[in-house]
C-alpha cells in the first residue's frame, strides 16, 4: 500500500484493501483469545494462593468470553467458500395457496430484513410483487454486508407455516409455504459465460403499492436465459439501463449458483452414506397453533420464541446448521471432528 502505483489500479486496490482486512480480522481474532486465556492462567495461579473459592466466579465468566472467541473463530472459518464473504441477493416466493401463503411470504419477507439490520447489514429491494390481497406474491432485495451470503445461504430452501389463519372467518387451521432463495453477488474475478443471443430481454411498467416501486414508464426489466430457461427481473431504478445492468448481476449468479448445486449434487450422491445434513427442500416448520415452536428439520434446533424468531432472530438456526454442515464436511474427508457440548 505505500507503493506509489498502488492506488492506480482502484479496483484492485479495493481487492487488496479487503484482504488486509480480512487478514486483520483473524490476527485480532487470535489476539483476543491469547490474551483472555493468559487471564485465566493468571487467575489459575491467583487461585492457587488464595483458594479456589476466591477466582472460581471470574474464571468461570473468562472461560465463556474465551469460549465466545473461539466459537467466532470457528464460524468464521466455515464461512471459507469462495463466494461466502460475498453480497447476497435474496429472493422469497409465495406457494400455493393464495391469500396465506402470500402473506406468509411477507412475513418471511420481514423476518430476513429484521435479521439484516439486527447484522448492520444495508438492503435494498429489486423487485416486489404485491399479494391480491395481502402479503406478496414475490420480493428479491440485495443485502451488503460482510459474509452475507454466507450466513444467509442456509435459509435456501421451503419454509412452512401453521397457523389459525387471519383470513378464515371460521378461524381454522392452515399451513402455508414459502420459498427463499439466495445467490452471492458474484465479483469480476469469478466468469460465467453468457452470450448475448442467448437472452431475451423484455421491458415493462413497475408495479407497487407506492414509493419507491412506483413507476410511470417501462423502466422495469426481465431478462430471460433461454438455453436453461432463468428469468430475473429487475424494478428497482426508474432507469431502464441501472435496471439492466442489475438483473445481469443477478443473472449471472444465479448461473453460477445453478453450476455449483449440480456439483454439490454430484458429490452428495458420492457420499450419500457418509453425510447428515445437506441442502434440504422444506428445511424448517413454524408452528403457532395449536403450540409455539419453530423447528429446523436439517439440525433438529428448535425453540419455542416464535415472535423473536419472527422479529429476525434467526441467527442461533443459521450457526448451527453452519456447524453440522462443516462437520459433515470434514467427515467426508476423513478428518477429526471436535466433539460437541453434549458428548461432555
Amino acid at each position: 500500500m505505500s507503493d506509489a502505483a498502488f492506488w492506480g489500479d482502484a479496483d484492485k486496490a479495493q481487492t487488496v484493501m479487503q484482504e488486509r482486512a480480512n487478514l486483520e480480522k483473524v490476527l485480532t481474532f487470535f489476539k483476543e483469545l491469547s490474551g483472555k486465556l493468559a487471564d485465566c492462567g493468571a487467575l489459575i495461579e491467583l487461585g492457587a494462593e488464595m483458594g479456589e473459592e476466591a477466582v472460581a466466579d471470574d474464571l468461570k465468566a473468562g472461560l465463556a468470553e474465551a469460549d465466545a472467541v473461539l466459537e467466532k473463530m470457528q464460524l468464521e472459518r466455515m464461512l471459507s467458500g469462495p463466494t461466502d464473504r460475498n453480497n447476497a441477493i435474496v429472493t422469497i416466493s409465495a406457494g400455493a395457496g393464495g391469500t396465506e401463503s402470500q402473506d406468509w411470504a411477507h412475513m418471511l419477507y420481514r423476518m430476513y430484513l429484521r435479521f439484516c439490520e439486527k447484522k448492520g447489514w444495508k438492503t435494498e429491494v429489486l423487485d416486489y410483487q404485491d399479494g391480491e390481497e395481502a402479503g406478496i406474491k414475490g420480493a428479491t432485495f440485495h443485502v451488503t454486508g460482510e459474509f452475507a451470503f454466507g450466513y444467509i445461504r442456509p435459509e435456501t430452501g421451503v419454509h412452512r407455516l401453521v397457523r389459525i389463519s387471519p383470513f378464515d372467518s371460521q378461524a381454522r387451521r392452515h399451513t402455508s409455504f414459502a420459498s427463499v432463495g439466495v445467490l452471492p453477488e458474484l465479483d469480476d474475478a469469478i466468469e460465467v459465460d453468457i452470450k448475448e443471443a442467448d437472452l431475451r430481454i423484455d421491458t415493462y411498467r413497475a408495479s407497487g403499492s407506492g414509493g419507491q416501486h412506483v413507476n410511470r414508464t417501462d423502466s422495469a426489466v426481465r431478462i430471460t436465459h433461454m438455453p436453461t430457461n432463468t428469468v430475473v427481473q429487475c424494478q428497482s431504478e426508474r432507469s431502464q439501463l441501472k435496471n439492466r445492468s442489475t438483473a445481469m448481476k443477478m443473472l449471472r449468479s444465479r448461473l453460477y449458483e445453478e453450476e455449483q448445486r449440480k456439483r454439490e449434487a454430484i458429490n452428495a450422491a458420492l457420499y450419500a452414506d457418509k453425510a447428515d445434513v445437506g441442502w434440504g427442500s422444506q428445511i424448517r416448520s413454524y408452528v403457532l397453533a395449536p403450540y409455539q415452536m419453530v423447528k429446523d428439520l436439517r439440525t433438529q434446533h428448535e425453540t419455542s420464541n416464535t415472535g423473536g424468531v419472527l422479529d429476525g432472530d434467526i441467527q442461533p438456526f443459521i450457526d448451527t446448521y453452519l456447524l453440522q454442515f462443516a462437520n459433515a464436511m470434514a467427515a467426508r474427508k476423513g478428518i477429526a471432528v471436535a466433539p460437541s457440548d453434549e458428548a461432555y
